[in-house]
């Protein structure tokens, strides 16, 4: 991962937070004083990093220095709407620094200061002491730290560095380089967001139903399926974001704690929309799009051709949502989503485009072939009637197929206790098309 330390280790205290190279130390100034840098274009979505951590990993790495004078260089550039912390965190955070850490802080390095910085500022104005604010010193580009720093010592993004260069090109009149994404970053072993089927299937013990969605299912079905307008509402952005940072680290979550039934049902689709790839993957799309020019009465049959070409894996997961969302349509007369209303909440997260966003005139297709796969559950995921279709599966065969229906005690990925499963449907696929 760029910007981590390759020494860096697993058993390291603050390892969940260390790994993404937010802070590093780089050397001394010219006043022979130890650097400490802060990058915020390695900072994760607020989701993947737990606030109080970094905060507490912040102090453990400036307790090792703050006996002597120090410096912190700050790069500003990467702070978005995605990864900021609250305004309330930031007040926590400046007094939980208290004068152990401020006296001999000598300078404050902000580069690349943007409006927020200065507003924040005016916020923060009456908590910060006259003698702290005079030890900031903004640059606007990275070559004012030259006469400041040992600029070669410094450890700075790349995404820091292009950022500079095209600042400094529009300055001057020339032309930007073109923007590069950034290297992807390592999952943690306890990830559960953004990360493969397969990534969830090796860290859970070959177990092929990825935790996050066995657990809301489950506990949809046993609290939720008549709530009406299931799969319909929000949930705050603040509390999902909980959720998703829970289970990353490994830890418990418990639905009944936030007293909302709509919640599980946020993070089901939450889940979907955040894997790598879409559950009916990138290759089915354009077969997909099809489906609209299928005579109604085959449309059904095509489905099954389509879910052919699956992964075993994808078809177990997407065997396991459908005959769970089949259950929810069931209730309709209760919860007012029938398999057409699911198909217009889940079309979207199921599949996408490899490239850009699905048009407006791709919505039909896309939310008919889902309707289809919830109203005709029974006979998409069915037993397959003509010979020669594919048989039965490795993880299929024997022993191996038990823990799709059974419920297993502990999963080591999140900690969690695995409540036991209601009858499903999911026994169809141990039955090939």
């Amino acid at each position: 991962m760029a910007g981590q330390d390759p020494a860096l280790s697993t058993s390291h205290p603050f390892y969940d937070v260390a790994r993404h190279g937010i802070l590093q130390v780089a050397g001394d100034d010219r006043f022979g004083r130890r650097v400490v840098t802060f990058s915020c274009c390695r900072m994760p979505p607020s989701h993947e990093l737990d606030h109080q951590r970094l905060l507490e990993y912040l102090k453990y790495t400036l307790d090792q220095y703050v006996e002597n004078d120090y410096t912190i260089v700050y790069f500003h550039y990467g702070l978005n709407s995605r990864n900021k912390p609250s305004l309330g965190w930031l007040q926590s955070a400046y007094k939980e620094f208290d004068r152990k850490y401020k006296k001999n802080l000598k300078a404050l390095y902000v580069v690349h200061p943007t409006s927020f910085i200065k507003v924040l500022w005016n916020i923060l104005k009456p908590l910060i002491s006259h003698k702290f604010g005079k030890k900031v010193i903004y640059f606007n580009y990275l070559s004012e730290l030259h006469e400041h720093l040992k600029y070669d010592q410094l450890v700075i993004p790349p995404e820091v560095l292009r950022y500079d260069e095209k600042l400094q090109s529009l300055h001057e009149g020339r032309t930007p380089p073109p923007t590069k994404t950034p290297p992807p970053r390592p999952p943690l072993p306890t990830q559960q967001f953004g990360v493969s089927l397969q990534y969830l299937k090796d860290k859970n013990q070959g177990e092929l139903i990825p935790p996050v969605l066995r657990f809301t299912v489950t506990y949809l079905r046993e609290k939720g399926l008549r709530t009406e307008g299931l799969f319909r509402r929000s949930a705050s952005v603040q509390t999902v974001r909980e959720i998703q940072r829970l289970y990353n680290q490994g830890k418990p979550v418990n639905f009944d704690d936030y007293g909302d039934i709509h919640i599980p049902a946020v993070i089901l689709k939450t889940f979907l929309r955040e894997l790598p790839q879409p559950l009916l993957t990138f290759q089915a799309y354009e077969q997909i799009l099809g489906i609209t020019c299928v005579e109604s009465s085959l449309r059904v049959t095509r489905c099954r051709q389509i879910l052919r070409s699956l992964p075993e894996h994808n078809y177990v997961v997407l065997c396991y949502l459908m005959g769970f969302l089949h259950a929810v349509s069931r209730e309709s007369i209760f919860n007012k989503m029938n398999s057409s209303n699911l198909a217009c909440v889940f079309g979207l997260n199921l599949i996408w485009p490899s490239q850009g966003v699905s048009s407006l005139s791709a919505l039909v297709p896309l939310n008919m072939f889902t309707e289809l796969l919830i109203e005709y559950y029974e006979k998409i995921f069915s037993t397959p009637e003509a010979p020669g279709e594919r048989g039965l599966a490795p993880w299929e065969q024997g022993s191996r197929a038990a823990p799709l229906q059974e419920a297993v005690p502990q999963t080591q990925a999140t900690g969690l206790t695995k409540p036991t499963l209601p009858p499903s449907p999911l026994m169809a696929a141990r039955r090939r098309l």
